[in-house]
């Protein structure tokens, strides 16, 4: 594993993985600065090719899907090729957020790689997963931190007096060298090595940008769990509606309606009567009776009262994003609660992101609350004066008072 973050962000993920897989070594390499996939993977070559690996695989840790690694092995041996990345088809909207891959339909070859074009090219795009040749994959990242280092950067617009000056690289120019993504910077070039091929998968994919975006990721694996006959499922009922997940030592009510897609985490107490969907609970929760969880997160150790409503928006199946626009304003469809979070009985939070060690005894639904000193047509008066953001917008066009600004709103 290779990243910027301090290790201890790492350090569970780390220790739980060894133990369920210990036959596999779990290193993590952390930069000293945000590098870029390129970058990071030449800052740590000499542990990479530790044993004198012919090939290794690249995967980003913000993407979800099946793995198709044995396939795309496959394919490399069979192309003799020097780089493998893997593909999937999205619709032509949707691809320009994505780097696209233009290929030969008959011999799978790489022919052209753009990131995030402006204008259509292509609607298969890269997933984020690669197999490179070692001997193809650290030359190409050389040659490119060559080039950037051999072309003059303008460091300010020269004038006659100071054009020389002005090609004169910062101090600290040769660290910004090394800083290289793998899609901008070195993908381009390998289209050119005629060796670099794409493996199209059928199966599901999805990218993990935003907190809310490990929703529709979980339901993703759930299926895919269900499909495979996993045997870590809760057994299908009139109360659980596959696929759902229950950790072993978590305790929920018989009466407890749980399904689609949720995944219930260790120790979470689920009471009678409670309705949870297309959601995750994490470790140490506990939901009173008659609470209703859809299409939510609940962070570590949080409480939820009784009859109290977390909900979140649905998003379409194919969409790849988590946000919506509701009463003219752009909002996380998923409703997060972060860690220790309380909700109190009875409360109802809608498509809010909660911050962690917060109680919530009133509801919310993504409402704007302002200063108790509110001036109205410029009379002042104490209020807990709370109000939608559409309320604030027919108040602004039926008034011309200009202490009541859209700015300091």
């Amino acid at each position: 594993m290779i990243g910027y973050y301090d290790e201890s962000v790492f350090r569970d993920f780390i220790k739980d993985a060894s133990k369920e897989f210990p036959q596999i070594k779990i290193v993590y390499l952390r930069e000293y600065q945000a590098l870029g996939t390129a970058g990071g993977l030449y800052h740590f070559r000499d542990a990479i090719l530790k044993g004198k690996p012919e090939r290794f695989f690249v995967l980003n840790a913000d993407v979800c899907c099946s793995f198709p690694l044995n396939d795309m092995l496959k394919l490399f041996e069979d192309k003799d090729a020097e780089a493998v990345i893997l593909g999937t088809r999205v619709s032509e909207d949707a691809a320009s957020n994505f780097g696209c891959i233009v290929s030969d339909a008959h011999t799978r070859r790489v022919l052209h790689y753009v990131e995030k074009p402006e204008s259509h090219i292509s609607n298969l795009i890269n997933c984020g997963v690669y197999l490179f040749s070692t001997e193809c994959i650290f030359p190409s990242i050389r040659s490119a931190i060559k080039k950037r280092t051999d072309r003059p950067r303008l460091v300010s617009y020269p004038s006659s007096e100071n054009l020389e000056s002005s090609f004169f690289q910062d101090d600290d120019e040769e660290t910004k060298n090394e800083v290289l993504r793998l899609e901008q910077d070195i993908l381009s070039d390998l289209a050119d090595s005629k060796q670099f091929f794409v493996y199209e998968t059928k199966d599901f994919w999805r990218q993990i940008k935003t907190a809310g975006s490990a929703v529709p990721a979980n339901a993703l694996y759930l299926q895919k769990a269900m499909q495979t006959g996993s045997k870590e499922l809760a057994k299908p009922s009139a109360n659980i509606l596959p696929p759902v997940f229950i950790h072993p030592s978590a305790h929920v009510d018989p009466t407890a309606k749980l399904g689609p897609n949720v995944s219930i985490g260790p120790r979470v107490v689920v009471g009678a009567g409670v309705r949870i969907k297309e959601a995750i609970v994490l470790e140490d929760v506990e939901i009173k009776h008659d609470a209703c969880i859809l299409y939510s997160i609940i962070g570590w150790n949080s409480r939820i009262g009784a009859w109290a409503r977390v909900e979140g928006t649905p998003t379409p199946v194919n969409s790849h994003t988590t946000s919506i626009v509701k009463n003219g304003v752009k909002v996380q469809s998923i409703t997060i609660l972060g860690k220790e979070c309380g909700v109190g009985d009875e409360v109802r939070v809608q498509n809010c992101v909660c911050l962690p060690f917060k109680e919530l005894k009133r509801v919310r639904s993504q409402k704007l609350e302002i200063d108790p000193l509110l001036t109205i047509l410029g009379c002042c008066q104490r209020s807990d004066h709370v109000i939608t953001l559409p309320d604030v917008m027919k108040f602004l066009k039926n008034t011309n008072n200009q202490a009541f600004s859209s700015e300091r709103i």
